[in-house]
C-alpha cells in the first residue's frame, strides 16, 4: 500500500481533516496549488508535500506516484474533480472528495465502469456533503421500498467556509434542480417552499440543487426527490427575485465580483461547538403511504472531518471492488450513525 494525498490541505475544512488524522496517526501527504502554503504546512507538521497545479494532465499523474488513496479538497470541484479523477484512473488510486455539487456526482458516476475497469473507488461528498442525507434516504428507503417520492432538508448552523460559499456563488447561475420521474430537471432558483418541524417549531426551507437530487437516486432508485435548506422567508424571497437576472449571475466578470465579496476562512472553534444540524427525511410511496424521520448532527464541518477520514480509512482497509459509491451504497443505511454525536430522533 502507498501513501494517501490530502489535496487543497491548506483549506478549511482539509485543515479539520488533517487535525483528525495527526491525531489517529496519519502520515498523510500535503499537496495543493500554493507552494508557499503547501510547504509552510509540510514543515509545521513534519509531512511529505508535493505542489502542482491540475490544469497539466502529464503533471497530475507524476504527482499522483506512490498514492493510493487521494483526499481531494480543493474547490470549486466544478473545476477541480474532473482532472483529480483523470489522474487516479490513470495511476490506479482511490478518489474520495468532500463536494456536495450535483454536477461533479454526475460527472463521477459516469466514470464507473472505468473505476470498475481500474478497481479504483471513486466516491465524491464523503462529508455532510451527503453523508447525513443519503444515509437517512437509504434508511428510509429500507422502511417503504415502493416509495416513489423522497423528501429531504436541512437546517445547519456554523455558516460556510470560503470554499462552501464560493461554490453557491457558481450554482446561482444554473438554477435549481429536482429529479422528476428518474431525471434530472432544471428549475427556478428557490422553486419551492415549505416548513419542517424542529422541536414543535416550524422551520421554513426552499429548495436547493444538493448533491442528493442526484445520488439519493443512486442509493434508493425513488424517482423523485426535492432537497430543501433551512432559510429565513426573506432569503427565499430574495433568491426567487434571482431568477428574473439568472442568465447574468452565470456570466465570468459576475461570477469574479461575487466571489471577491467571500471571506475566507470558516467557523470558528466555538461556533462549531456550539451549533448543530437538522436533517429531514420523508418517503411515500403511491399509495400515499409515508414514513418520516429526523436526524441531529453537530455542526456540518466537524461531521465532515470525522466522516472523511472514516471513509477514507474503510477504503484503504477494505479495498472494495471499484466503481462509482455514495455512502451508503459503500458503509450502509447507519454509517451516519456510527459518527459522533449522529442520532435519529
Amino acid at each position: 500500500m502507498g501513501s494517501w494525498m490530502l489535496y487543497g490541505a491548506n483549506g478549511y475544512t482539509a485543515g479539520l481533516i488533517l487535525e483528525r488524522a495527526l491525531k489517529a496517526g496519519h502520515q498523510p501527504v500535503l499537496a495543493g496549488r500554493n507552494a508557499e502554503s503547501i510547504n509552510a504546512l509540510g514543515a509545521q507538521y513534519n509531512l511529505p508535500v508535493r505542489t502542482f497545479p491540475l490544469d497539466a494532465p502529464e503533471t497530475v499523474r507524476s504527482a499522483l506516484q506512490n498514492i493510493d488513496t487521494v483526499l481531494h479538497c480543493a474547490g470549486p470541484y466544478s473545476a477541480t474533480a474532473a482532472p483529480m479523477i483523470e489522474g487516479c484512473l490513470a495511476v490506479g488510486a482511490n478518489y474520495l472528495d468532500i463536494t456536495g455539487e450535483l454536477d461533479v456526482f454526475a460527472h463521477a458516476h459516469a466514470q464507473h465502469q472505468r473505476a470498475v475497469d481500474k478497481n479504483i473507488v471513486i466516491m465524491p461528498g464523503t462529508g455532510f456533503d451527503v453523508v447525513p442525507t443519503d444515509c437517512l434516504a437509504s434508511m428510509l428507503k429500507a422502511e417503504l421500498p415502493d416509495a416513489t417520492e423522497l423528501v429531504l432538508a436541512f437546517e445547519a448552523g456554523g455558516g460556510p467556509s470560503q470554499g462552501t460559499a464560493k461554490t453557491a456563488v457558481e450554482g446561482l447561475g444554473k438554477g435549481g434542480r429536482i429529479r422528476r420521474d428518474g431525471k434530472l430537471e432544471r428549475v427556478p432558483l428557490a422553486y419551492k417552499t415549505r416548513t419542517f418541524d424542529r422541536d414543535g417549531d416550524a422551520r421554513f426551507a426552499m429548495t436547493i440543487p444538493w448533491g442528493d437530487v442526484y445520488t439519493s437516486f443512486v442509493s434508493t432508485g425513488i424517482p423523485n426527490v426535492e432537497v430543501y435548506m433551512g432559510v429565513p422567508p426573506a432569503t427565499a424571497e430574495r433568491v426567487r427575485r434571482l431568477n428574473w437576472v439568472r442568465w447574468l449571475l452565470g456570466i465570468g466578470p459576475v461570477q469574479n465580483y461575487l466571489k471577491s465579496k467571500v471571506r475566507s476562512g470558516g467557523p470558528g472553534d466555538d461556533k462549531r461547538a456550539n451549533t448543530d444540524t437538522v436533517v429531514w427525511g420523508e418517503v411515500r410511496n403511491a399509495a400515499g403511504q409515508e414514513v418520516k424521520k429526523q436526524l441531529r448532527t453537530p455542526n456540518g464541518y466537524d461531521l465532515t472531518a470525522e466522516s472523511a477520514l472514516k471513509i477514507l480509512e474503510a477504503v484503504r482497509a477494505k479495498q472494495p471492488a471499484g466503481g462509482f459509491y455514495t455512502p451508503s451504497k459503500l458503509l450502509g443505511k447507519d454509517f451516519v450513525l456510527s459518527l459522533s454525536g449522529c442520532r435519529l430522533v
